[in-house]
């Protein structure tokens, strides 16, 4: 990763332009190519430097439910596990802790009932019911954004 990539991620974990262009946008403040910039991004994504690039959304204005979730899973069925829940299409992150309860995922949905729902299926796939369901009681959303150029 050069300089050039270091600056990019800088400017692309704060938002992309709203214009018709974004990609220009930033060729132009970097003083390189829009194609160059896509390559860049999508070098990034295929060498892990970047997971996604996309909206952030209200999940709550528009109308929708969310809850964070952990479950017991026995070590054997990780694999087997998150198959089954990253199946739905509610789930937006999933990940594993060093913890009793060992894998702890998201969901977002239309309503409480589909996330009630959506658990009781998850219970019933793997066969484990040592499931929390830990709706936020109040939220705080914190931006993470780190310089990598090195100033």
């Amino acid at each position: 990763m050069d300089i050039i990539d270091r600056k990019l991620i800088n400017l692309v974990q704060n938002g992309l332009p709203i214009e018709s262009r974004p990609f220009l946008a930033l060729a132009e403040e970097l003083s390189i190519t829009e194609r160059e910039v896509i390559e860049r991004l999508e070098a990034l994504k295929k060498h892990g430097y970047i997971r996604r690039i996309g909206g952030i959304f209200d999940s709550k204005k528009l109308g929708y439910v969310s809850t964070l979730c952990a479950i017991s899973v026995p070590k054997g069925k990780v694999e087997e596990v998150s198959k089954i829940i990253n199946s739905y299409e509610e789930v937006t992150h999933n990940y594993i802790r060093e913890h009793h309860y060992n894998m702890w995922f998201t969901l977002i949905a239309s309503s409480k009932e589909r996330i009630d729902t959506i658990i009781e299926d998850i219970k019933l796939k793997t066969s484990i019911n040592e499931l929390l369901n830990l709706p936020s009681i109040k939220l705080f959303k914190i931006k993470a954004t780190f310089d990598v150029t090195g100033r």
